[in-house]
């Protein structure tokens, strides 16, 4: 097998794909490409059996007629077996490889520590599309297979028609036209359905907005049910006309292209009958094995069309993911400490987000101390949140280091660091799994350990939620799954800050605005209680909030503004100096009076 570099660049990604499923599954991708080339020769062969049966009748041989009439038996019995035979296998081999490849694509994605990819739109066009693709990739084992057989259907048509005379070969030519109109006509008509798509896109809005129940009221109160019904009929009207004249016109030129071949399939037929030495088993060769090419010929450019159109886009998507995340690979070469003894050191850091020249974060320099609580504050914009996913690893620095104990973040591999994290973040996800799980998923070997859930349920002051699922641990969340139950923007909240929780011993704890949604008195009391533990084991807590009644319990408080570190200090310290901090914290005591 060739190198893939050797190879041309889509070829040499098709390849790749081909290897993926060869590593996944190599048995079965062997017998199913051997079935489908076995399902395809007995209908190529009918042909063939035609001949021998006229041949056997006209000449009195019992025995080749016996012999043909076997082989027509034996092709349509067996045709039907191995293509029984082969669907089940195919439908086997690409449901493991579909797994396989969607687990290939996620590894890829989560092997690559950072998440700048995903700010950077390129990039999030193609993953977006191999995401939509990787469920069809699977598919396209199928139609390499399918491709091939059509392949070997053609030549052996090909062969039989050269059999009976050399220049029926050009029968296979004069069928071009209706494969190129074919292959042509999807095209044509595909252009001018993306030219009116915001018509047919319009009109399906119409029929949604006229008949469902959430604009129901509104239409009725307006009384402008009539008026939808009209005007989603014009727009109708504009996108299927255009539709429909590309229709025709492409129609009447695989018409002609169809004329063409049946002209060049009648002089074959009246040139095969014409010849002295011609027999009737020649002619109905001729007659069926003609009847097939076209037929033939057209699959086999439909399928390497289809993969030319789709396979090899997703193949090259699905390479250039392996080489993105090949070229992102760790070089990191130090060890997760167990336990925090200088801190984390921040030095000269900045930071613009990929694809942009605006610093988030502009030289910003801290010391964060073991068992110490730092909260971050500053205006919507200023950093907050950057500055906590750089500490988790998710971004690397612009400019400067993050030193811990001592030692370059970056050397520290990001799956060990994020280990010894925990921590809850604004933007949570909903996990829709059992409670236990949607909690346990903060720290995955203590997943089914149920006193180190309901612990955590505790910790994050979420033992109300709790108590009203009406199963406990055991009830699905989602209100889309059997006998799942929905639960409040507050509820989720505090789901999210429990698995934060479910980490004893983290070395950074992250709270970045986890608790928007419970109200002031409830958050202080909480992060309160935490911090106090926190102090205790030597980590260090992060805590972002726009509350100052929370921030002040903080031992050190950082303003940011402006991408820049412009105070820092205890919340007397920072009072005392009337500047910023003490300023917004004004504000809003102020407007709590």
């Amino acid at each position: 097998m060739p190198s893939p570099d050797a190879l041309p660049a889509g070829l040499s990604s098709m390849l790749r794909a081909l290897r993926r499923a060869h590593q996944a599954e190599p048995r079965l991708l062997a017998v199913s490409f051997t079935l489908a080339l076995l399902a395809a020769l007995p209908d190529a062969l009918l042909a063939l059996w035609m001949k021998l049966l006229a041949d056997g009748v006209l000449e009195r041989r019992h025995g080749l007629v016996i012999g043909a009439a076997v082989g027509l038996g034996a092709s349509a019995a067996i045709t039907w077996f191995l293509k029984v035979l082969s669907d089940r296998t195919q439908r086997r081999f690409r449901d493991r490889v579909a797994v396989a490849l969607e687990s290939h694509v996620a590894n890829l994605q989560a092997s690559v520590a950072s998440i700048a990819h995903h700010e950077r739109p390129e990039y999030l066009d193609r993953l977006a599309m191999l995401r939509d693709q990787v469920f069809v990739l699977d598919h396209m084992y199928m139609s390499v297979f399918a491709t091939c057989g059509w392949i070997l259907r053609l030549g052996v048509t090909i062969a039989l028609l050269v059999s009976i005379h050399p220049a029926l070969a050009l029968l296979a030519v004069f069928a071009l036209p209706t494969v190129l109109t074919s292959t042509w006509r999807p095209g044509v008509e595909r252009v001018v359905e993306e030219r009116v798509a915001p018509m047919n896109r319009l009109a399906r809005h119409l029929f949604t907005v006229a008949t469902t129940a959430a604009p129901g009221k509104e239409v009725r109160v307006t009384r402008i049910g009539d008026r939808l019904v009209r005007q989603r009929r014009e727009t109708w009207e504009r996108w299927y006309g255009p539709v429909a004249r590309s229709r025709w016109a492409s129609a009447l030129w695989h018409t002609l292209g169809w004329a063409i071949f049946g002209a060049a399939y009648v002089v074959a037929v009246v040139f095969v009958s014409s010849r002295p030495a011609a027999t009737v088993g020649q002619v109905l060769l001729v007659l069926a094995a003609g009847a097939r090419l076209s037929a033939y010929l057209g699959a086999t450019v439909g399928e390497i069309g289809f993969l030319r159109g789709f396979w090899l886009e997703g193949s090259r998507r699905l390479a250039w993911l392996e080489d993105y995340a090949a070229s992102l690979g760790e070089h990191a070469d130090a060890p997760a400490p167990r336990q925090l003894i200088e801190g984390i050191r921040l030095e000269h850091v900045s930071f613009a987000y990929p694809g942009t020249s605006r610093r988030v974060l502009d030289d910003v320099s801290l010391d964060l101390k073991p068992g110490s609580v730092v909260a971050i504050v500053g205006e919507n914009g200023a950093g907050k949140s950057t500055l906590v996913k750089l500490l988790c690893r998710m971004y690397q620095p612009d400019v400067g280091r993050i030193l811990v104990d001592g030692v370059d973040l970056a050397r520290i591999p990001a799956g060990n660091w994020r280990s010894c994290l925990a921590g809850a973040f604004q933007d949570f996800f909903r996990f829709e799994f059992r409670a236990r799980h949607s909690v346990g998923v903060g720290d995955t070997p203590r997943m089914e350990d149920e006193p180190a859930v309901t612990t955590a349920f505790g910790r994050a002051g979420a033992e109300d939620v709790l108590r009203r699922l009406a199963a406990g641990l055991e009830t699905q969340l989602g209100p889309t799954w059997p006998d799942g139950v929905d639960v409040s923007f507050g509820q989720w909240q505090k789901l999210a800050l429990a698995r934060g929780f479910m980490r004893d011993h983290p070395l950074l704890l992250v709270l970045d605005e986890p608790t928007a949604a419970l109200d002031a008195e409830t958050e202080h009391a909480l992060f309160e209680r935490y911090a106090a533990a926190a102090r205790g084991d030597g980590r260090i807590t992060i805590l972002v909030s726009h509350r100052f009644s929370t921030v002040r319990m903080a031992d050190r408080i950082v303003v940011l503004d402006g991408a820049r570190v412009t105070e820092t200090g205890t919340h007397e310290e920072l009072m005392a100096r009337r500047g910023q901090y003490a300023e917004l914290y004004a504000i809003q005591a102020a407007a709590y009076r």
